[in-house]
């Protein structure tokens, strides 16, 4: 589903930044389109650096204080994807560009995002299920209980009884 996704709007994208273009030069003429996204790319690229810098030492504090930066590693994210859609010359991408990038849009895409993530995830968790059980914390695949112990269940298969023997072992 993801891959045809991609594909349209590979193929959809350019199509409707040409059409956009074109109707906006017809309202303020060919040179002011081209002006307009020559200015569209200077201030997106002026704010991708601000905010990437903001991004970058939000980054490296949360990292000091030893916490897992997941909301810093996405806004970090948003920034450099905001940043290549604003130096991709277009209106729509552009719009796209600055709702990653802003501030004051870029948490409400960061919780879109996740959200999204977070259905995918128990998707694949449904269909994934019963070939991997997900045990909950501690769990181990290969039979230890939490805490590292071996369980003190029945044993999941048939036994055979044997002794380890090390041929490296140089005993007497």
């Amino acid at each position: 589903m993801l891959a045809l996704v991609m594909v349209l709007a590979f193929l959809v994208m350019p199509i409707l930044e040409i059409y956009v273009i074109i109707q906006v030069g017809e309202v303020i003429g060919g040179w002011w389109t081209v002006a307009l996204l020559l200015a569209e790319s200077l201030l997106g690229g002026w704010i991708v650096r601000r905010e990437g810098r903001r991004a970058w030492r939000a980054l490296q504090d949360t990292l000091q204080r030893g916490v897992m930066p997941d909301r810093e590693l996405a806004d970090a994210a948003l920034v450099l994807v905001g940043g290549v859609l604003l130096l991709t010359p277009g209106f729509v991408t552009d719009l796209f560009g600055f709702l990653f990038v802003l501030p004051f849009t870029r948490p409400v895409v960061r919780r879109l995002l996740v959200a999204y993530a977070g259905r995918r995830v128990k998707i694949a968790q449904t269909r994934v299920g019963p070939m991997f059980p997900t045990g909950g914390a501690g769990f181990d695949p290969f039979g230890a209980a939490p805490g590292g112990s071996q369980s003190t269940g029945a044993p999941r298969g048939p036994v055979v009884r044997g002794e380890v023997v090390d041929e490296d072992d140089k005993r007497p």
